[in-house]
């Protein structure tokens, strides 16, 4: 068995449109640290030993300015970039401004992951217990294996008060795996209940105790058979719809029901946080410091 460090493959080329900004590289505490330098720590504590960063070529140098100095002699880094003309030549739609999702995303780093790896979002907070579970889990696996793996979180855990979030609803079997992963593009507080939309625009309940997929998801190399397939499916479908968005979700979907890998989901006692809006940053920043507080975090990171 391959006993490779794992590595971490971080989702970085979102515009944050509802955040207002390029909020992977906002700062959150006087030290100046972004959500994700508290990820890479984690990581690193946690024995990651490769970081692969998924950006825009148009933010390359803000970002290698940022994080190449934290991480050199810690760890291997690579960039790849997802831009919307990546997809083949007879898919190009000119009329194409944001990103194709996630799972477009990763299909970018597939050349340069030859490891076990977990993905994450670079402005989700996933707490160190979280990074611990994945790691062993990972090295535990078997490289050439199909025993995929996500980390669940609670939907109650996982809102904001501001507006509304898009989560991955899980339907999880009695052994603990997942049997089904949807994308709720539509989830939001309304007077303290928490509703989602459907596929008319139609508000219905969705359980608070919910579990959801937060784009924490641990795969081997063999992952990467499974998402150009799907992907050039999904284009010869979706090529002239310019909203339409792979996700890591979709693939997971298909895995699950092709019957060719299992995907456990993984629960740790780390606490989840995030910045959808604008208005969740003072919320994270009050959640942060008190982390250091406890000594959780050292004052500096780096």
């Amino acid at each position: 068995m391959d006993k490779a460090k794992p590595t971490l493959v971080i989702l970085a080329a979102g515009i944050g449109s509802r955040y207002g900004g390029l909020k992977q590289l906002d700062t959150f505490t006087s030290e100046g640290d972004t959500i994700l330098d508290f990820s890479i720590y984690d990581a690193l504590r946690a024995g990651f030993g490769k970081f692969v960063f998924i950006i825009r070529k148009s933010i390359e140098n803000e970002f290698k300015s940022v994080f190449d100095k934290k991480l050199k002699g810690k760890a291997n880094v690579e960039y790849v970039f997802q831009e919307v003309e990546n997809v083949p030549e007879a898919y190009q739609n000119i009329g194409r401004k944001k990103p194709w999702g996630t799972a477009h995303a990763l299909q970018m780093a597939k050349d340069v992951v030859h490891e076990n790896f977990a993905v994450i979002n670079a402005d989700d907070f996933y707490g160190k217990e979280a990074f611990e579970v994945m790691a062993n889990t990972l090295l535990k696996t078997d490289k050439n294996s199909y025993s995929f793996n996500m980390m669940g979180y609670l939907l109650k855990n996982t809102v904001s008060d501001y507006g509304f979030v898009s989560r991955g609803e899980c339907q999880v079997n009695e052994s603990g795996y997942l049997s089904s992963v949807i994308e709720r593009t539509h989830i939001e507080k309304v007077d303290n209940k928490l509703l989602r939309k459907d596929d008319q625009g139609n508000f219905i309940a969705i359980d608070e105790n919910t579990v959801v997929s937060m784009n924490f998801w641990g795969f081997t190399p063999k992952y990467f058979e499974f998402g150009d397939e799907l992907f050039n499916e999904f284009l010869a479908v979706n090529k002239t719809n310019l909203k339409a968005e792979f996700f890591i979700p979709l693939v997971v979907n298909s895995i699950i029901k092709s019957n060719k890998a299992t995907l456990k989901v993984l629960t740790s006692n780390a606490e989840w946080f995030g910045v959808t809006y604008k208005e969740d940053k003072e919320f994270v920043q009050k959640a942060i410091a008190e982390l250091k507080v406890k000594n959780i975090y050292p004052t500096h990171l780096f």
